[in-house]
């Protein structure tokens, strides 16, 4: 969820998503977009220029196809929250559109895929995703919503994440000696890590 082309947004580490999944039906969440695959292809020029100027030109295919640029924003280096500019269009031709990034000078440099599950709670959007090397809950909505949503779910505020799935593939490569940079099922079903070991781990609190 994108508020005025802004992405604001907190994420978890969690051990068990089904008691979370029990969590948010106690406190009433509704479920908006079931279970479902996704795969995003990172598209950059040969020289990673986006990659150094902190952007991010993605194409994302689940039940559709959808365009998203990300940059920096001004407003994240006082927040408690991680927030980004978000660009985001849904288009018609997932393929097609890969074929007009590339005769633009644009190239597929690393793919990334997940399963997510949608809730809405209160203003917030919560994601519950479902990584080739973990499960998270992402938090996403206007900054004031996201500390009293994790308080409600039994999420530890001080152990947020504020970085993104690309960012922790790379922590992934260079502590484990990964030989692919793709954050794919079929990758790490051969080369298993634990995230656990490398982040802090939200166990849900009593409610």
């Amino acid at each position: 969820m994108s508020t005025d082309d802004r992405e604001v947004e907190v994420k978890f580490l969690v051990d068990d998503l089904g008691a979370l999944r029990t969590r948010l039906a106690e406190v009433g969440a509704q479920l908006s977009g079931p279970r479902v695959a996704e795969r995003n292809v990172r598209y950059d020029t040969a020289d990673e220029a986006l990659l150094h100027r902190s952007q991010l030109l993605r194409l994302r295919q689940d039940t559709r196809a959808r365009l998203t640029f990300k940059g920096l924003a001004a407003e994240d280096a006082a927040s408690e929250a991680k927030i980004r500019e978000e660009i985001e269009l849904e288009i018609g031709d997932f393929d097609r559109m890969g074929k007009i990034l590339e005769r633009l000078g644009f190239h597929p440099v690393q793919t990334y895929e997940k399963f997510r599950e949608t809730f809405q709670w209160r203003g917030v959007e919560i994601l519950l995703d479902e990584m080739p090397f973990g499960n998270f809950v992402e938090l996403e909505g206007a900054e004031a919503g996201l500390k009293p949503t994790a308080a409600a779910l039994g999420l530890d505020w001080s152990k947020r994440l504020l970085t993104n799935y690309l960012e922790l593939m790379e922590l992934c490569r260079q502590t484990y000696g990964l030989p692919f940079a793709d954050l794919t099922f079929a990758n790490f079903a051969r080369r298993p890590v634990d995230l656990a070991e490398l982040l802090p781990l939200c166990v849900l609190s009593a409610g």
